[in-house]
């Protein structure tokens, strides 16, 4: 038996792993994983003893793939203490990168700059607030090759770190994009007297394409009405189209983040919940009354916790695979197309608090979209006294 320890028997640990793989609506699948899968003699390996089960050794697996799979399973059956999985990413990233460093004092520099400041800003996000996101440490990886670039640049032009100039920085800048991402090694560097306070300008913002409206208008009402599409699809479509959230944060929601009751449906995206109109509301109270959330792969739990399980268990699906599902519906920059309409009709303290973006980014959008609110404030405070109670924020759908 696969799952049998040095005695016989299946370890007590474990028998949650092993519930799940007996009792998965898909047998035949199951079956198929346990003959042949990447992750099964991994798994076998844990459970005879032969491989201790730890993250540290699910780290040095060299299949990463199917070592990943399985630590999701021990997880999510608590047969393994959860981590922050993106950060243990980061750290071995890390790592890599510091290592492919030549030059011995630059390396330590980098080592510096990624542990103290990198490492610990991520560190303090999981410790006080919530898991990091795959975004987050998108751009802490940003950082980081931007500084590999500098260093790399000023050592291939034999310059000094001590001895870097503005001028020195303005020609790097001349380079890729990327290399402004440089912005946080230098202000680390200068308050810990490692360069003199070097400047790297804010990129210009840019709009970007967006869909035409027309388009986005048709791919919403299909979306909303055409009930060939997966419910997976329309949802998730709908809140980019209707209501410009980004892919990270959409796959990123649990179930806590919708609310349903006999009169409405609420969705929460960043801080206060949004009222759901029809047919949205419908299509989202289906998707959580009909079981859709339920995840019937391979040793997962019988639920999710996350509003749109992914592959592994216990993981919600990816902003990828995410993007891979909404691509062929022609969505495209229909977020993009979503802000600026909104921008043009709300003030951008409204956009901000519904749609979790900064105030500077919405005041940027109301601004490209050619909106004026520059009386909201005072309109605000005049009005403030007779308002009501708040209410849910409500959008209307085509």
């Amino acid at each position: 038996m696969l799952l049998a320890g040095p005695d016989g028997t299946i370890p007590a640990v474990l028998d949650g792993v092993y519930d799940s793989i007996v009792n998965t609506a898909t047998p035949r699948k199951a079956l198929n994983w346990l003959r042949s899968g990447a992750g099964a003699p991994i798994l076998g390996a844990i459970a005879n003893g032969t491989m201790p089960r730890t993250h540290t050794a699910l780290d040095d697996h060299p299949r990463r793939a199917a070592a990943d799979y399985v630590r999701a399973m021990l997880v999510a059956h608590g047969a393994l203490p959860e981590r922050d999985e993106p950060l243990a990413r980061l750290e071995r990233w890390i790592d890599d990168k510091v290592a492919a460093i030549d030059d011995p004092e630059l390396t330590k520099v980098l080592r510096r700059f990624a542990t103290w400041h990198t490492l610990r800003g991520q560190r303090r996000r999981v410790d006080h607030t919530k898991p990091t996101s795959r975004t987050v440490t998108a751009h802490a990886r940003n950082q980081i090759n931007a500084a590999v670039a500098l260093l790399d640049w000023i050592a291939a032009r034999g310059i000094a770190l001590a001895a870097l100039t503005q001028h020195d920085i303005d020609i790097f800048l001349a380079g890729p994009p990327s290399r402004r991402y440089a912005r946080a090694f230098l202000a680390w560097a200068a308050q810990q007297q490692l360069t003199t306070k070097l400047t790297i300008t804010a990129a210009p913002v840019r709009a970007g394409t967006a869909l035409d409206s027309e388009d986005r208008w048709q791919i919403a009402r299909r979306l909303l009405h055409d009930d060939t599409l997966e419910l997976i699809d329309r949802i998730t479509g709908s809140f980019v189209l209707l209501y410009a959230q980004p892919l990270t944060r959409i796959a990123a929601m649990s179930t806590n983040s919708v609310d349903l009751d006999s009169n409405t449906v609420t969705v929460t995206f960043a801080v206060h919940p949004v009222e759901i109109p029809e047919p949205l509301a419908t299509l989202i109270a289906a998707f959580a009354a009909g079981g859709h959330r339920q995840h019937v792969g391979i040793g997962a739990t019988t639920t999710s916790p996350w509003l749109f399980p992914g592959h592994q268990p216990g993981r919600p699906i990816t902003p990828s695979r995410l993007g891979d599902r909404l691509s062929p519906l022609g969505i495209g920059a229909g977020r993009r197309a979503a802000l600026l309409q909104l921008a043009s009709q709300l003030p951008a303290p409204v956009i901000a608090d519904a749609l979790g973006i900064t105030a500077t980014t919405a005041t940027d959008w109301v601004k490209a979209a050619g909106g004026d609110w520059a009386n909201y404030a005072a309109h605000t405070a005049r009005n403030q006294i007779a308002q009501p109670p708040e209410e849910p924020h409500q959008m209307q759908h085509p």
